[in-house]
């Protein structure tokens, strides 16, 4: 009979390392607050040039954006409304993510390293159960 993922690996492993590992990167992921600080006049990226600092806001990123969907819908072949219209959307994700900012909840040292035993003990209990179990005939006893 074969086990967890195909092979003859432990499906009780598997179950107790999944059950494990959800339960840890759910609370994991429960003690990070994010914030961000996203707006129109917010500085997505920031230049150095000839000793002057410029800032690209996203207000600036919008610009083409509206140009290259205006572009799109008169003539949707264009190439130029198209890389406009992506390379500006491209832009303004990567600013919303670049703006992300990551804290954790207080918690003591030793919330902390239940969640983290239980996140990263679970996920090896879970890889284990999915190799091979050593058979009677592979043991060299």
């Amino acid at each position: 009979m074969k086990g967890a993922g195909g092979t003859q690996g432990g499906i009780g492993q598997f179950f107790i390392g999944l059950g494990m590992m959800c339960a840890g990167f759910y609370l994991l992921f429960n003690a990070i607050q994010l914030s961000s600080s996203f707006g129109l006049g917010y500085g997505l990226y920031r230049m150095n040039a000839f000793g002057q600092g410029f800032s690209i806001t996203t207000g600036m990123v919008m610009l083409p954006f509206i140009i290259g969907i205006v572009m799109v819908f008169f003539d949707g072949k264009t190439k130029l409304g198209w890389l406009l219209t992506l390379g500006a959307l491209v832009a303004l994700i990567a600013g919303v993510i670049s703006s992300i900012q990551f804290h954790f909840k207080a918690m003591s040292a030793f919330d902390l390293i239940v969640i983290l035993v239980l996140a990263f003990g679970g996920l090896g209990l879970f890889l284990r159960s999915l190799k091979e179990a050593p058979t009677e005939q592979n043991d060299p006893k």
